[in-house]
């Protein structure tokens, strides 16, 4: 039984995991676009960036809201006129202008397609195959006065045709034996141009082998299990890593080029090719400029080719309520949102999250013209509340319309029914443990308030039980049911209430739960929860409380856990810090202080008077320019020494005044040696003399 259960779950999981709603471009991505495509001073940093913006705004219908047409048009002009202009550079510089039409001479097209025929039959990788022939394409599209064809088409077509490899990927060089998804799709790009380069028609087998690599490229393609396809770039080297969304865009830009260009039959499955454009749209709405460019740049391919344009079916919402009688709608659009061509919608099967069964249905559903929706008037009677997989398949009106579009066949896509659920016979009970006798019995209101008052003892049981029906009145299980019991100290204790069909019933027996209890006796709120996604009327009941009284505990009984610290306390105000700073110390009378001053300075006046009285001999005083100059910086860094120790004194700390104290000693060796220099000089002289 076990082993059944399990299976039939990965089943179910299987067939849930097959179910997506996918929906095409909406206003969320040009929001998006105008919030992450935003330029700088009127430009955007780089040639690539702009066109990248440009063209996504462009496919989103919102190329009106950039304005940049000036400084963007003189890059171009600045890059297409100057000689030392890669062939990067020209590529995106005509990119830009195909788009801006900025205004270039024909003179100018003409040197730059004559730059690049030239480049075509001596260059030797992929990449500056696909700069020059792309550039040749686009100068094609914006000027018929200038001769682009090419010349010896079938040579260049077999070059880079060498450059395959068997797995339908392609090489970027001869001396590169790595091969890449993203180089396929440049590649078969470029092929594509050089096919619209040619005045006369490509070798046929040519063709044919480009398609049998587009066979095999798309054998390669991976396979998400929602339907969706995408293409994995396993090659990093010198040209970066190319994620899943730049290979798989650059390989169905090549695909959509060369169908277009070639006027051949490529066979593409139209079942990968709307699963390309599926896996595109599970993005969603991606979180940088390139990401956007890359998803709405295949999306565009995908919408304006001529061989397999993919068809969604979206949902405009999942969610269908039996209560309101909602209607199943469905929407059918292109990748971009445009109008479908005249379509049918069938639902042909449904599959409940209950059951690996299936119900047949094959019923047409009603197309709103006016507001562009097909849509069901009512759900089959035997649907209830729950989980499904809807399958539905699109029927084109218009048999040559199934040679153009690619519609998948069968969509699967999960459909959640919500109902008001009811409950019945909402009781509360207190019994005897022996004889199982109900000795107090409430019933709870779900729509008003309870204040249920009960109390029981350690030999006592409670008992909680209620019926859920359906809306079709069958049983209903939901996914939470729960008795919680809160003491009024914070402990709680969560119980899972059990069922048999539409019946739930706990019976908590009170003498077998002392322990997990805590031999806590007091007071316990009671609170139920019953819930689930597809239950209108879920809640969360106070029923009210029951008062416990339980056996004192033991010695070595288990105490309560302690109980968590609310986060939001730790922001909360703190206690008040209160401080007591230490009394002043006591000073002397102001008048002491004034005789201790004047005693400090009497020695400072004595040594004047001495000088006075010793008649101080200034005759030695430099008289020369110099001397005399560093005779008197000596007598002021003197004075300055003694200024610094009355600051000392008065409000400098040792070290600010030890750090003074040594640059004036500095600045007094020098000018006292000076002084002291000329002095010894000036008396060995007199005594020589």
């Amino acid at each position: 039984m076990g082993k059944f259960l399990g299976i039939l779950i990965l089943a179910l999981c299987a067939l849930i995991c097959e179910a997506a709603i996918f929906r095409p471009i909406s206003d969320s991505h040009r929001s998006a676009a105008l919030e992450l495509l935003t330029p700088k001073d009127g430009s955007f940093t780089s040639l690539k960036e702009t066109y990248e913006a440009l063209r996504t705004f462009k496919v989103l219908g919102i190329g009106h809201q950039l304005d940049i047409k000036a400084k963007s048009c003189k890059s171009v002009v600045d890059t297409v006129g100057s000689p030392s202009s890669t062939l990067k550079d020209l590529f995106q510089a005509l990119e830009v202008n195909g788009i801006l039409k900025c205004e270039l001479s024909k003179e100018t097209f003409a040197g730059i397609a004559s730059r690049l025929k030239d480049s075509v039959n001596t260059v030797s990788s992929l990449l500056d195959y696909y700069y020059s022939i792309g550039s040749l394409v686009l100068i094609k599209g914006q000027t018929s006065e200038v001769d682009v064809h090419l010349g010896g088409a079938d040579s260049v077509f077999r070059a880079i045709k060498a450059l395959s490899q068997s797995d339908g990927r392609w090489r970027y060089s001869s001396n590169n034996p790595e091969s890449s998804t993203f180089a396929a799709g440049i590649a078969l790009e470029s092929l594509a141009g050089v096919i619209s380069l040619v005045s006369s028609e490509i070798d046929h087998s040519l063709i044919s082998l480009v398609k049998n690599d587009i066979s095999k490229l798309l054998d390669g393609v991976e396979k998400y299990d929602d339907g969706a396809y995408y293409f994995d770039e396993k090659l990093v080297d010198a040209h970066g890593h190319q994620s899943p969304l730049s290979a798989s865009s650059a390989v169905v830009r090549g695909i959509t080029a060369f169908a277009t260009a070639s006027d051949e039959d490529l066979n593409l499955p139209g079942d990968k090719m709307l699963g390309l454009a599926r896996f595109f749209l599970s993005v969603g709405i991606p979180g940088n400029a390139e990401d956007l460019f890359y998803q709405l740049d295949a999306l565009a391919s995908l919408e304006n080719n001529r061989v397999s344009i993919p068809l969604i079916l979206s949902l405009p919402t999942a969610v269908l309520s039996l209560t309101s009688k909602d209607q199943l709608k469905v929407n059918v659009n292109t990748v971009l949102g445009s109008a479908a061509p005249s379509l049918s919608v069938k639902l042909k099967q449904i599959f409940s999250s209950g059951s690996k069964d299936a119900s047949i249905i094959d019923q047409d559903l009603k197309f709103d013209p006016e507001n562009a929706v097909h849509f069901l008037d009512a759900l089959p009677e035997n649907i209830d509340v729950g989980s499904y997989i809807f399958s539905l398949e699109i029927v084109l009106d218009n048999p040559e319309d199934k040679k153009i579009y690619a519609t998948g066949g069968r969509t699967k896509v999960p459909i959640y029914v919500t109902g008001f659920i009811k409950v019945d016979h909402p009781d509360v009970a207190v019994l005897d443990s022996d004889l199982g006798n109900v000795e107090t019995e409430k019933r709870f209101d779900l729509a008003g308030e309870n204040t249920l008052s009960l109390s029981a003892n350690h030999l006592q049981k409670l008992r909680l039980s209620f019926q859920l029906t359906s809306p079709l009145g069958n049983a209903f299980k939901p996914h939470q049911a729960f008795l919680k019991l809160r003491h009024e100290n914070k402990v709680e204790h969560i119980f899972v209430v059990e069922n048999s069909g539409n019946f739930f019933e706990i019976i908590l027996d009170f003498l077998g739960l002392v322990e997990k209890f805590f031999y806590l006796s007091g007071r316990y709120d009671i609170q139920l929860t019953v819930g689930d996604a597809v239950m209108e009327n879920s809640f969360f009941l106070q029923l009210g409380s029951i008062e416990l009284d339980l056996p004192e505990p033991p010695e070595k009984a288990a105490r309560p856990p302690p109980q968590p610290i609310d986060s939001t306390s730790r922001f909360g105000p703190k206690a008040e810090i209160s401080h007591i700073f230490r009394a002043p110390e006591k000073r002397p009378p102001k008048g002491l202080s004034l005789i201790f001053l004047a005693l400090v300075l009497l020695p400072f006046i004595g040594f004047l008077v001495g000088l006075l009285r010793l008649q101080v001999n200034l005759k030695n005083f430099p008289k020369a320019s110099a001397p005399a100059t560093f005779a008197i910086l000596f007598h002021l860094g003197i004075a300055a020494v003694l200024t610094l120790y009355l600051l000392f004194w008065l409000k400098l700390n040792l070290f600010t005044t030890l750090k003074a104290l040594g640059f004036l000693g500095i600045f007094l060796m020098f000018v006292g040696h000076r002084t002291l220099s000329y002095l010894a000089s000036s008396s060995a002289k007199l005594k020589s003399a």
